[in-house]
């Protein structure tokens, strides 16, 4: 059985008159007439009853012409969305995001735009440090990362992409006196416990950091560790050292905590969108542009 059998049943079952549905169908009499001859053949029962002036459904033709219809319109649905699929306009699309991305306007306007030029196409959205981020793009667990990196090259099969710059920012207690400063070096911080991410958590602003107060001539004494930014910065205002974090947390008005820009020319990370080389898919190509506009 195929398709256009189902057509054919479906004109002369609406029509009740197989001249009008051949006419309808764009086809001769005898060949539709034949047509329905051989669905009924195939299965098995008879689903019209034929006088010289009279056609009517049988019992098994009106059940059958619900599942016909049924099955045209799934058909015809089946092919509207690959159609979608293959211009991006429907789909899931897998996207990983760092941590102060949700605190800059850069990932609401991109989405909101998107959602609004694609309604059909459903975000699913993780938050992820980088280095998660890039082995979960090879994996092919993620389509896209939105990630912070700084002088770092992924692997030859990414693509890495530079939206813009972030500088960092001092999270310093308010009683402190460099609360009250509108920059500082790194060379300052000397004498400061740091509060820092994890070894191992994957994220490049730990290197970083350590890479600058090493050009400022000392190694960072981290006595306090956390995974979050907020816990960071909830340490940072009990008293318990400082922090580094990109300059969107600043917008984390905690009490008893001051944000001071670092003059040091180094002291900021890069935002970057990271793709496979070989993705060929209309859904990421979409996004990406309005990643750009």
């Amino acid at each position: 059985m195929e398709l256009r059998h189902l057509r054919y049943f479906v004109a002369v079952a609406e029509e009740l008159h197989f001249t009008r549905a051949a006419k309808r169908l764009h086809m001769e009499q005898p060949p539709l007439s034949q047509q329905i001859r051989a669905l009924e053949t195939e299965l098995g029962v008879p689903l019209l009853r034929r006088s010289k002036r009279h056609v009517a459904l049988t019992e098994a033709g009106q059940r059958f012409l619900v599942d016909a219809r049924r099955i045209l319109h799934e058909a015809q649905q089946a092919s509207e969305d690959a159609r979608r699929a293959a211009r991006g306009e429907l789909g899931e699309l897998r996207i990983a995001f760092s941590s102060s991305l949700p605190f800059t306007s850069l990932l609401p306007q991109v989405l909101r735009r998107y959602r609004q030029a694609h309604p059909h196409v459903t975000l699913n959205m993780r938050e992820m440090f980088t280095i998660d981020q890039l082995e979960a793009l090879q994996r092919g667990q993620i389509d896209i990362g939105l990630i912070r990196f700084r002088g770092t090259e992924p692997a030859s099969d990414l693509a890495l992409r530079q939206i813009n710059q972030d500088p960092l920012r001092l999270v310093v207690n308010a009683a402190d006196p460099l609360a009250a400063r509108d920059s500082v070096a790194f060379a300052e911080l000397k004498a400061y416990d740091f509060i820092a991410y994890p070894p191992g958590t994957g994220t490049s602003l730990t290197l970083l950091v350590r890479q600058l107060c090493l050009a400022a001539g000392f190694e960072p004494m981290v006595t306090q560790e956390a995974r979050e930014p907020m816990a960071q910065i909830g340490f940072v205002a009990a008293g318990l050292g400082v922090a580094i974090l990109p300059a969107p947390f600043e917008c984390v008005a905690l009490p008893g905590v001051r944000y001071v820009a670092l003059s040091d020319p180094g002291a900021y990370l890069s935002l970057g969108v990271a793709v496979r080389r070989d993705h060929q898919s209309a859904l990421i190509a979409g996004f990406l542009e309005h990643l750009q506009g």
